[in-house]
């Protein structure tokens, strides 16, 4: 009897749905995009209509032939990669490939529990040619400008370097912030500020008010002498209160997690990369093994950007709140919250599939990280449901002389929401919040206070902060770059690059990430704005609605597009014959050192390159002042000999550390690895033999394979080396693993996207 056939991306996805459904069904992974653009050229058609030439992923043959096999002796085929638009892609070319049109139906699984399976299954939609076609555009989008741009880059700075649609604009923004630090012009303030008790209170219950008014107006102190002027004005008087102001403010819960909050409040919170928050995401998303139970997709769909929650989480939610915190914390009716008008409004915000699973419940099944996940998104949503916080706010005012001080304070009166969860804060944010969060003693109009003392309190204004993964993706929401699933990538992509770096959480430009971003300003200034990179977006969502014809919108895009892709080979500058300039001279011959960038990183050369040929290395002092290392002499040791040739071997230095090599090299190649014992004596480290594995056969040629070690660890490498070079990894246990098979949980891996660059 025929199967229904159901596709899905990742194996962990495939084995919790296969739960659901059981035996009439046949539940197989993609393992991600079967197909995409070629790596090795540009792989699109301008010339026809930007006509994609996708080829299979150099590995996924096996995967596509799995899904053929399966497909041909099934009577049903569904689709059930993610829904968004990537999901759509990869189904539409599984679809394609598998020649299965006529018999395959799309499946929309929002959240991988048993009801929402078997609702999917049994109401099937149609592929979607609008939002394929909108993935599709992007795609190429992101490739022309990746492999047309990055080339150019290669020849101005460096090889390897890439250039991306929203990569590129995402670095703008920090460079920008950077520049904008550099260029504040640091301004003295000064506050007045005394420190006050009610009569009869002991001074440890004092509070500290500051001048809000001098002469019943508004006063900016900017020196010191001025500040004394005021201390010496109202020391000597008496401070009453002037008045007393109370009223109740309210917190509102917030809304659930979408996409980008989680990402922020993850980073704010456990203080996760973006990247690693996805990935997590997609582990709990996908299933997780919980005993007896088996596989359970624990979150619903992580790429959302809509708040919407279904009536039956909303019910289970209000049930909880009840159950365990009181009427008192439930409102009288669900808590609704408005969707942004740009949101992709298919799927919901992201939840627990079952929020009676309560996050110790499920502890003892899940990594530390991804129980912290998990427990903050279970707290969001269910915290969400719940009354606002209720404070007491009360502000005073107290008359001193000439002066008016003022102090306000806090205090919770109903914790609401906040006794299952608080939001994470910037260090700016955290700061003020502490300010307001005080609690004030028992003052009425007219009472006189105590003064214990009143001083000028000098300040500096304070330049923006840099951005943390957290508010550069809060940045580039609100400014519509990019969208909720990019972020990770963006991120990822220009801090691997070493375009910018990451110093205590913050995010700062490397010279190299300043230097990139300049000369794609000067090249392709459309590509590098804001506001550009953000109204494509809208086109593109434009595309998905079937409101833009996607050839159209390439068409427009390439027009402007090749036309400064001509002029830029010509006009940008070459830092690779320019470089950067220095105030440090050559030692040589006296011209201006410049910094370049080679395979290695950044280095010093001699500006009269290549008729000097001085180089140093350099690093940068605190203060990010350039200071040249100077190269250490290779150390001879005559008491070690080669053995090879009896020479004797010198120590040297590599980007992998010291190693002993002959002092004849190159006529002799001899190299060892070492390492100092306890006593400091070096201790040759001889290279292991491999190990031949004779119950493991290659499957190219059918030799035993052996057990190497290489600079990630060990591998089983064939012993037909060099002719056959397969290779596998190696588990703990000495089993051989596929490299190419994802990790637990991370089923797809993104193609393409904003960094794409000629490998």
């Amino acid at each position: 009897m025929a199967k229904s056939l159901v596709i899905v991306e990742s194996p962990a996805k495939a084995k919790t749905i296969k739960k659901y459904l059981g035996k009439s069904f046949l539940v197989e992974a993609s393992s991600g995009h079967l197909v995409d653009l070629p790596s090795s050229k540009l792989g699109v058609d301008i010339e026809n209509d930007f006509n994609p030439q996708y080829v299979v992923i150099k590995g996924k043959s096996k995967y596509l032939n799995q899904l053929k096999k399966a497909a041909r002796d099934a009577d049903q085929v569904y689709l059930a990669s993610d829904p968004d638009r990537e999901g759509e892609a990869i189904a539409w070319h599984i679809a394609d490939k598998l020649n299965i049109r006529d018999k395959s139906h799309r499946v929309l699984i929002h959240e991988i529990t048993e009801n929402a399976v078997k609702e999917s299954i049994a109401h099937p939609t149609t592929l979607s040619q609008d939002r394929f076609e909108a993935q599709q555009a992007r795609r190429i989008l992101d490739r022309l400008v990746g492999y047309q741009v990055s080339p150019i880059l290669w020849r101005k700075v460096k090889k390897g370097l890439s250039a991306g649609r929203v990569q590129s604009v995402a670095l703008r923004l920090v460079v920008d912030r950077e520049r904008e630090i550099e260029a504040f012009k640091t301004e003295e303030y000064w506050t007045i500020e005394a420190g006050l008790k009610r009569v009869k209170d002991t001074p440890d219950s004092s509070f500290t008010a500051v001048l809000s008014l001098y002469d019943g107006k508004k006063i900016a102190v900017s020196d010191e002498t001025h500040a004394n002027s005021i201390v010496d004005s109202v020391k000597n008087e008496k401070f009453i209160v002037g008045s007393v102001e109370r009223k109740e403010r309210k917190k509102n819960a917030l809304p659930p997690f979408i996409t980008s909050t989680l990402q922020q409040e993850a980073s704010r919170k456990l203080r996760f990369s973006v990247k690693k928050t996805m990935m997590l995401a997609q582990r709990l998303y996908e299933g997780i093994d919980l005993g007896e139970e088996g596989p359970v997709g624990l979150i619903t769909y992580m790429r959302t950007d809509s708040v919407r929650i279904s009536v039956n989480a909303l019910e289970e939610a209000r049930e909880i709140i009840k159950r365990t915190y009181g009427g008192e914390y439930l409102p009288e009716k669900p808590n609704t919250f408005k969707v942004k008008k740009s949101a992709q409004d298919a799927h919901e915000a992201i939840r627990p599939t079952y929020a009676g699973k309560v996050p110790d419940s499920v502890k003892r099944y899940l990594s530390d990280d991804e129980f912290q996940l998990y427990k903050l998104i279970w707290q969001r949503f269910v915290a969400s449901q719940m009354n606002p916080v209720i404070y007491d706010q009360t502000a005073v005012e107290i008359k001193a002389g000439r002066g008016t001080f003022r102090v306000t304070g806090s205090v919770v009166k109903f914790p609401g929401f906040s006794a299952v969860y608080l939001e994470g804060m910037e260090e700016e944010e955290e700061e003020k919040e502490k300010d307001e969060m005080k609690k004030l003693p028992e003052l009425a109009k007219g009472d006189e206070l105590d003064l214990l003392g009143v001083n000028g309190i000098q300040h500096f204004t304070q330049p923006p902060p840099r951005f943390t993964e957290s508010s550069l993706v809060k940045e580039l929401e609100e400014k519509g770059v990019g969208r909720p699933s990019t972020y990770a990538s963006i991120l990822s992509t220009i801090i691997d690059r070493e375009y910018v770096s990451k110093e205590k959480s913050k995010l700062k430009p490397t010279l190299l990430g300043c230097s990139v971003s300049d000369l794609l300003v000067q090249g392709f200034p459309e590509i590098m704005d804001v506001k550009f990179t953000a109204d494509m977006e809208e086109k593109l969502d434009n595309v998905e609605e079937g409101n833009v014809n996607w050839v159209e919108l390439l068409k427009g895009f390439y027009q402007g597009f090749s036309s400064r892709l001509d002029k830029a080979q010509d006009t940008m500058k070459s830092l690779k014959r320019d470089g950067i300039p220095t105030d440090i001279a050559c030692d040589i011959c006296g011209s201006p050192m410049i910094i370049k960038w080679g395979r290695n990183g950044e280095f010093l050369s001699c500006s009269r390159y290549p008729e000097c040929k001085n180089a140093k290395a350099f690093e940068y002092d605190p203060e990010g002042v350039i200071k040249v290392v100077e190269k250490v002499p290779p150390v001879i040791r005559e008491d070690i000999k080669c053995d090879k040739c009896a020479s004797p071997m010198v120590i040297k230095q590599s980007r992998r550390g010291e190693f002993l090599a002959c002092t004849r090299y190159p006529d002799c190649k001899n190299a060892k690895n070492f390492e100092y014992d306890p006593e400091g004596n070096i201790k040759i480290i001889e290279k292991a033999e491999p190990v031949v594995r004779e119950d493991l056969k290659c499957e190219k040629c059918g030799k035993p394979m052996a057990v190497r070690s290489g600079r990630f660890g060990k591998f089983l490498g064939c012993t037909g080396y060099p002719k056959c070079r397969n290779i596998k990894g190696i588990d703990e246990n000495g089993n051989p693993v596929d490299p190419k098979q994802n990790g637990k949980g991370q089923g797809r891996k993104k193609s393409g996207g904003d960094q794409a660059v000629i490998n």
